[in-house]
């Protein structure tokens, strides 16, 4: 069941995707990126990513003003 977060987190991007995820001192690697879509709140354009680690589910967004990452949402696969 996925669980509202809403904490600031660090992503390393390779070529445009999200490839790492560090949330409270771990390091989780992105295994395959689902969704992306972008939407605009007044002038700040946002990115939406969907992705997976292992059995996690996170879903992460960037803020494109001040390029600081998000994580909204995680789940627990098992």
């Amino acid at each position: 069941m996925p669980v509202k977060i809403n904490e600031s987190v660090s992503v390393n991007l390779v070529s445009g995707n999200p490839k790492w995820v560090l949330w409270h001192g771990r390091n989780y690697k992105i295994d395959k990126i689902g969704l992306h879509h972008t939407y605009r709140q007044g002038r700040t354009l946002y990115h939406v990513f969907s992705a997976t680690a292992g059995s996690l589910f996170f879903r992460l967004v960037l803020n494109t003003d001040n390029l600081f990452w998000r994580l909204e949402e995680i789940a627990d696969g098992l």
